[in-house]
């Protein structure tokens, strides 16, 4: 009895035991988690932190003071609208809402995943298969016209949702897209009219109807089942009807859905340019050598070809750039294939910048002769946050028809005019064939003094050069937009007591 009565004394207490344990263990799994997660908060906090104080201390009156400084559009509608929020008070009507989103590129390749009309079509035999009769229910007919209505609602249902599906999401992603994908969305909306004459918005209404028509035709399916004669009837009218449906979803819905398949793969080829990252975009005439300076500088591996537009679309490329303390870049690599070079100075931390390749520009008298290529790369300009490369080849290989001298050098000042606060750089390419007579006191004139790149890509002239142009002017970017993240993040602040 002592024995046995130890044991029930004992026993909670190693229960007891064991919990402890168990606990101890789930605290040190819950410490080694917290650890990790300061870790990376710090990681990230530590590469930012140079830039959040040089931007929280006086960043904006710089840029508003001071005549050299880094004017961008995106930064100046930032510091207006700062501006505006301090020196007007501030309640609780007026103030900016933080949780406000602002629109990011990427949705294009969030776009809603389209099947093909065979897939959908399976997709609905399939689930017709999985309606089952109702044993429950003993009278034949009674079973047949509940099986046959839901058999041919569920075949309704797999074939018109779907196709609201896609309209809905169609229409959600359009209305939030950034700016610049919503100037690609259209030019390849409009390059696909050119070719079968019909629009994004007239696809999508062409599905809108198949879907009613389908919908309805279901209906009268599924009631005509739930109202058969005779239990062979009702069997009848689900062979009937859902082959119907099927041919109805054929001829109305089949054409639309493959049109939308095929320009979602060209929208889904648009490379997402990143909005808090640094970027150069490169720009000139066509068949000037802007594809091989991408390649030659970052990861990108665009088409290189000796004949006009080459580039038929936007090609990103990238180079890793590695950062001091003072916003200044030390050295950059190129993924992938460089990876054994190391920074020869110390650096605050390194980063993916953006290397944008685009489409060559001619010399128009009208903006809207522009085709399609052309305004993509306006549209990359005008609507992110990038510096400019302007390149040249005065070498008079270029042809005359699309790039003769005399074009690009006024391409140069109509594009500068657009342009005038862009972090800009020009270069000189392709100078191993020579240059022709009085080109480069042309450019020198336009240019009143301001320096230029002459660049070989072949004899490697130039290169390293321009590779250091290249880091400067990613630093100024990035400055401005720490400056801009800093300018939202204030504006967006939570109304204090003291700002009533």
């Amino acid at each position: 009895a002592e024995k046995t009565r130890g044991t029930d004394i004992m026993s909670p207490m190693k229960q007891r035991s064991t919990l402890s344990s168990t606990k101890v263990i789930l605290i040190s799994i819950m410490m080694c988690i917290q650890a990790t997660c300061i870790k990376a908060i710090q990681r990230n906090t530590f590469r930012r932190s140079a830039f959040v104080t040089a931007v929280t201390s006086s960043p904006l009156k710089r840029y508003e003071t001071s005549k050299k400084a880094i004017y961008h559009p995106l930064l100046l509608q930032a510091t207006t609208r700062s501006s505006s929020t301090t020196t007007t008070p501030t309640t609780q009507n007026n103030a900016p809402s933080p949780n406000k989103k602002t629109p990011t590129t990427g949705r294009l390749r969030r776009l809603p995943v389209v099947k093909a009309p065979a897939e959908l079509i399976d997709k609905a035999r399939k689930t017709a298969k999985y309606v089952k009769a109702d044993k429950a229910i003993k009278n034949a007919k009674k079973r047949a016209q509940k099986e046959g209505a839901e058999t041919m609602d569920a075949i309704t249902k797999a074939l018109c949702v779907p196709l609201r599906d896609i309209v809905n999401g169609y229409k959600y992603e359009m209305k939030h897209l950034h700016p610049f994908e919503k100037v690609v969305a259209d030019l390849t909306a409009r390059a696909r009219q050119k070719k079968d004459g019909l629009t994004l918005m007239d696809v999508l209404n062409e599905i809108h109807e198949a879907r009613k028509e389908i919908l309805l035709a279901g209906k009268d399916w599924t009631a005509a089942a739930k109202n058969a004669d005779s239990a062979r009837e009702a069997s009848e009218l689900i062979l009937e009807g859902s082959e119907r449906l099927y041919d109805l979803f054929n001829d109305l819905a089949s054409s639309p859905v493959t049109n939308i398949i095929q320009l979602q793969k060209s929208l889904r080829t648009t490379p997402a340019v990143r909005l808090d990252t640094p970027a150069v975009v490169l720009v000139g005439a066509p068949n000037v050598g802007k594809s091989s300076i991408v390649r030659a500088i970052s990861s990108a591996t665009p088409e290189v070809n000796n004949y006009p537009f080459t580039t038929r679309g936007m090609t990103l490329g990238h180079v890793e750039v590695f950062w001091n303390e003072d916003v200044r870049a030390t050295t950059s690599i190129i993924p992938d294939s460089d990876l054994s070079l190391e920074p020869t100075q110390s650096y605050a931390f390194s980063q993916l910048c953006q290397i944008m390749d685009s489409p060559g520009l001619l010399v128009r008298t009208e903006e809207g002769d522009r085709n399609e290529m052309e305004s993509l790369t306006l549209a990359a300009m005008q609507h992110l946050p990038t510096a400019v490369m302007y390149v040249l080849d005065l070498s008079g290989e270029a042809g005359d028809k699309c790039s003769s001298v005399a074009d690009q050098l006024q391409l140069r000042k109509e594009v500068r005019a657009r342009f005038p606060r862009r972090p800009w750089i020009d270069v000189v390419s392709k100078i191993d064939l020579g240059l022709v007579p009085g080109a480069k006191e042309q450019l020198e004139d336009i240019l009143d003094g301001t320096p230029y790149i002459e660049l070989s890509i072949q004899e490697n002239t130039g290169v390293d050069e321009l590779k250091v142009e290249v880091m400067r002017m990613l630093g100024e970017v990035r400055v401005v937009l720490d400056a801009m993240a800093a300018v939202d993040e204030r504006s967006a602040r939570p109304v204090s007591s003291t700002d009533k």
